[in-house]
């Protein structure tokens, strides 16, 4: 990491806002929610269903844009550019991991988690090599051409895990990563993130309702009346 990218924080959100419009009405779920994440820090966002927790994960990665507010990645601003300029700088800086897999059917576990690599252009033989090391890595090593429908819950969640960190980010996003799994799955899939979080040195923001997983991170965080706030 350079000494540019240690000056700032991994994440910086400041005054979140998003509206949403039903029928004659507005509906305002996030109200000025402000989050910094430092280098390798582990961030817990908790909260009621339907307080905006997916809503704000999307914005920190550019799935989502703010009707006011800003969001800097590394100091880089992700919103305010074009798609194709959000969709560099997520590439380069953030991997995410969602309660679904969301792996491509169409292709084997080792070619879903080297597509980041083949999107940044990596030579196709360097982005497989390198996918097949991290999947053998997660546990997965034999099972690198079976694709998705030949793996199980807990092997496709492992593979997207893999795939999230194969372009070694700054910042992995997790929206309930294990909320689709049995307990012996989901602590399987939760103990390798936060190993692989050391081991990158990665920063970590976790939605989730379990509070056994929330405080397990450095942090915990509770998105109310559209702000965040620490948990007491």
């Amino acid at each position: 990491m350079t000494e540019t990218e240690h000056a700032h924080p991994v994440l910086d959100c400041r005054n979140i806002v998003r509206r949403f419009s039903e029928g004659t009405s507005t509906l305002e779920v996030l109200r000025g929610a402000n989050l910094v994440v430092a280098p390798a820090e582990r961030v817990a966002i908790i909260g009621a269903s339907g307080s905006g927790k997916t809503t704000l994960l999307q914005i920190m990665g550019g799935l989502d844009d703010p009707d006011e507010g800003e969001v800097l990645v590394n100091g880089e601003a992700m919103h305010g550019s074009n798609e194709a300029a959000k969709g560099e700088l997520r590439n380069r800086y953030i991997g995410f991991v969602y309660q679904f897999h969301h792996l491509l059917p169409e292709f084997t576990a080792e070619e879903n988690v080297a597509m980041p690599l083949l999107i940044r252009r990596e030579p196709k033989h360097v982005a497989l090599d390198r996918a097949g090391k991290l999947l053998a890595r997660v546990g997965l090593g034999e099972r690198l051409t079976h694709k998705p429908g030949e793996l199980s819950g807990g092997e496709r969640q492992r593979a997207a895990v893999a795939r999230a960190l194969i372009t070694r980010p700054q910042l992995v996003l997790a929206d309930e990563p294990t909320g689709n799994l049995d307990s012996g799955n989901g602590e399987h899939v939760l103990s390798l993130m936060l190993e692989l979080n050391r081991e990158l040195s990665t920063s970590l923001v976790i939605v989730t309702h379990d509070h056994s997983i929330a405080e397990r991170m450095d942090r915990i965080l509770v998105l109310e009346e559209g702000k965040l706030r620490p948990s007491v």
